[in-house]
């Protein structure tokens, strides 16, 4: 059986898959705490661009490893290669717990959006539909990407117009803000932006990954950056800072106070495909990564099986799929995840760690992206670096136990 992944996207649809990722769920949800954070509609734009300009140092030292590693795994393969077994597997970890958690709560958010006095039997439905995509190659995953990510941007686009066309607060309005406000609004943010190297991640499914991996990652990255700053302004523009960050549902919010509440049911359908288009990639990478840590003996053998017709890791995919569904379907998990930015800025700090080890040419991205990535890390609410850490700690301990065990 051949161990081997398909490779059959091209920049086109690793553009697409990165904005799913990215254009998802956490722009819905993440500018009412970072609005909270910030403390005026001026202070959360600088937080959106401090976000943006760590996220493009961590996309540009993604980008550069996965040309040269274009194996499933992203920064786990790049922490193994440049700095050694444990911080790979370090990375692996964080990714994998940590997203296997945001699964959850990416499935329970469309369920609370389609279906709220049933919402855990909508997420393991949305789950498994996801998974049989997913289980069925990575090119249908990538058809039903470019359908979502249409969907969501025509909403975004809708809600930019009606607010900018709208009277509101100024974006300097609010009760105030502080640097460090800033900096946790910025983490908060960060968030949203966490998708942009997905298709790194899938970098073994990728034609010609040194040269579409290198393009398609600052490509998806820019179109989600002009996307987040137009919406953020418009919802501030309407809201204010102030009753943004108290908004349970901003956008939402934001067209009923514009005078357009008949787009509110089209912005909660909006946030809904949103979150499934956020799940399929969570579920791609998640279990690409799962893959590689099999391939390595840190996760069971078996996970590491490649199905010999469709070329997806169809073990790790319904495992991932049938461990996110049993979390969704008997809790509600996305008051645990708090810890889901820290463990983010963690994988992606390892992965300019990775590439500081490439030479000269790039390392004012690579040191600049792993400062900005551990700063803003424990800028983070300390409920969230506590959490974040744990998961961290408790991976350490497992790899140490391992080792004393005789294990790889």
């Amino acid at each position: 059986m051949t161990r081997e992944l398909r490779r059959t996207l091209g920049v086109f649809d690793a553009v697409v898959i990165g904005l799913g990722a990215m254009v998802g769920a956490g722009i819905f949800v993440a500018l009412a705490p970072a609005a909270r954070a910030a403390g005026s509609g001026t202070l959360l734009l600088a937080g959106l661009a401090l976000a943006a300009v760590v996220a493009y140092c961590n996309a540009m030292a993604s980008a550069r490893l996965a040309a040269l590693y274009p194996a499933s795994g992203g920064t786990y393969v790049y922490g193994r290669e440049r700095l050694g077994p444990f911080w790979g597997y370090l990375a692996g970890w964080g990714f994998v717990v940590g997203k296997t958690a945001s699964c959850a709560a990416m499935a329970l958010t469309v369920g609370a959006y389609v279906w709220p006095e049933q919402a855990h039997g909508v997420a393991v439905g949305a789950v498994v539909v996801l998974t049989a995509v997913n289980y069925g190659g990575v090119q249908k995953s990538a058809w039903l990407t470019r359908a979502i990510v249409g969907v969501v941007l025509a909403v975004l686009v809708g809600v930019v117009v009606v607010c900018l066309g709208a009277s509101g607060p100024s974006l300097g309005s609010g009760p105030g803000g502080s640097p460090g406000g800033v900096l946790q609004a910025a983490g908060l943010l960060f968030f949203a932006f966490a998708g942009y190297a997905r298709i790194a991640t899938l970098g073994e499914e990728v034609r010609d990954p040194a040269r579409t991996i290198p393009r398609a990652v600052p490509l998806a990255l820019g179109i989600a950056l002009v996307v987040y700053a137009c919406v953020a302004v418009a919802v501030v523009s309407v809201l204010g800072a102030g009753e943004l960050a108290s908004s349970a549902a901003p956008l939402a919010d934001a067209v009923r106070a514009a005078g357009v509440g008949e787009l509110a049911p089209v912005v909660r359908v909006g946030a809904a495909v949103a979150a499934l288009g956020s799940l399929l990639a969570l579920i791609l990478g998640v279990s690409r990564t799962t893959l590689a840590m099999a391939r390595d003996g840190h996760l069971p053998g078996a996970l590491a099986a490649v199905h010999p017709r469709f070329q997806v890791p169809h073990r790790a995919e319904l495992v991932v799929g049938a461990v996110v569904a049993a979390v969704a379907a008997v809790g509600d998990v996305r008051e645990a995840i708090g810890f889901s930015s820290f463990g983010v800025l963690a994988y992606y700090a390892v992965a300019n760690a990775s590439a500081w080890t490439l030479g000269r040419r790039g390392r004012v991205v690579a040191g600049g992206g792993l400062v900005g990535c551990v700063v803003l890390a424990f800028s983070l609410p300390v409920s969230s670096v506590v959490a974040g850490a744990a998961v961290l700690a408790a991976g350490a301990g497992v790899y140490a136990w391992r080792v004393r065990a005789g294990g790889r």
